[in-house]
């Protein structure tokens, strides 16, 4: 049983680093000119993304505990915005309702920017 694991997982290592050993070589060989030049604006200049809800609803909360009253619900169709942060949690204003008060940061976050190069 144990070998059988070994086996596999070194399988699967060797399949991951063949792309990589291969992506490595080739863009060694390449060569940029004027035509493939990276724009003068990178992806790290941009402003961060929106908050967003990753969840069907998330409870609004009176203090940043998940033990505090709920004050409502922030539905993921909801306009919000977000004016502090404590810790993992939010203090957002409920545009939809104009309900105020604490969310988790587990469930409303921003997305990351992925910068392709």
């Amino acid at each position: 049983m144990r070998s059988t694991r070994i086996a596999v997982s070194a399988a699967l290592l060797g399949t991951l680093a063949l792309p990589a050993l291969s992506a490595t070589s080739a863009s060694a060989a390449a060569v940029p000119t004027a035509a493939t030049a990276a724009p003068a604006v990178s992806c790290q200049n941009l402003p961060p993304l929106p908050y967003e809800v990753h969840t069907s609803a998330v409870t609004i909360r009176s203090k940043a505990s998940a033990s505090s009253t709920a004050l409502g619900v922030l539905y993921k169709s909801h306009k919000f915005s977000v004016s502090k942060k404590s810790g993992n949690w939010l203090y957002i204003t409920d545009k939809t309702t104009g309900v105020k008060g604490w969310v988790s940061g587990t469930y409303v976050y921003r997305d990351v920017r992925m910068c392709l190069d």
